[in-house]
């Protein structure tokens, strides 16, 4: 337990510096972690895993709005559409989801296409991507801040170190509904598998919605919580607590240096880590 004790928080501070780079707070990883390393698959993993996020994730949020990376408008909307899907899947994860077994396989089929997308998105940026890499080339470090133009019900437009992005809050909110059921049964909040889908159908800078979708991870972690709670899976507190504490100080530290780092090669890390956990949760279900 000692051992425990420093590991917990070890482990969760390096997933947390890395992942939150890229607007996540690493739960998807701690998961696993929690599965595997700690034998802990009953469903009050999924509502400790919540409970990690209501810890540690605030400290990102802090440091994205103080550089004034925080799109509210974009929380705000997945927000919406994530709620109601997190209770939906909190009922799939207890009726359908039970067995550890079963389990791991569909931990393995949501992180593999998490992890595709986010290789494919690395390898094949769009133009604004390649714009802003080269203006981070540059400088040497990202210059950009926020600029909300326009918000209505069929476009909202923002401005981000000289360029302009826009995107759909309607099917924002539906894409948003799909995440949080998914999340809600896996136990992540939604913010690892909304991301991907932000940057690659969105076409969004990572530097722009890091904040945003960190946040709308929290909000939906708190009703997670509260959910599991309520069907007789409450989280184990102390476990929380102990992963909470390294993410709350990895999550903080990875926010602050991620203007110092490649969007490209953020992606990159993180698909090939994904990848790697999908395949070993896939094939532990045949052999």
């Amino acid at each position: 337990m000692d051992l425990f004790l420093i590991l917990m928080p070890a482990v969760s501070f390096i997933i947390a510096f890395f992942c939150s780079q890229a607007g996540v707070s690493g739960a998807f990883l701690l998961l696993p972690f929690q599965v595997s390393v700690l034998g802990f698959v009953n469903p009050s993993v999924n509502a400790t895993n919540f409970f990690y996020n209501v810890v540690a994730i605030p400290s990102g949020v802090y440091r994205y709005a103080k550089e004034r990376r925080f799109l509210w408008i974009l929380a705000f909307v997945t927000l919406l559409g994530t709620i109601p899907g997190i209770f939906i899947g909190s009922l799939v994860r207890v009726i359908f989801l039970l067995d550890a077994k079963t389990f791991k396989l569909f931990i393995g089929i949501v992180l593999l296409y998490l992890g595709i997308r986010l290789l494919y998105t690395a390898l094949n940026p769009e133009k604004k991507a390649k714009t802003l890499e080269e203006k981070f080339k540059e400088h040497g470090f990202l210059k950009g801040e926020l600029n909300v133009k326009k918000i209505g019900l069929k476009r909202v437009e923002f401005e981000f170190w000289g360029e302009t992005y826009s995107f759909s809050p309607i099917l924002l909110f539906i894409v948003s509904f799909v995440v949080g059921i998914v999340g809600g049964a896996y136990g992540i909040g939604g913010g690892a598998l909304l991301t991907p889908f932000i940057v690659a159908f969105f076409k969004l800078p990572i530097y722009a919605i890091s904040g945003a979708t960190l946040f709308g991870t929290f909000v939906t972690s708190i009703v997670g919580v509260l959910n599991y709670s309520a069907l007789g899976y409450p989280p184990n507190f102390k476990i929380g607590l102990l992963l909470g504490l390294g993410g709350f100080l990895g999550i903080y530290a990875g926010a602050k240096f991620q203007k110092f780092v490649p969007e490209r090669k953020i992606r990159v890390l993180l698909s090939a880590l994904i990848l790697a956990l999908a395949l070993r949760y896939i094939a532990q279900y045949w052999w």
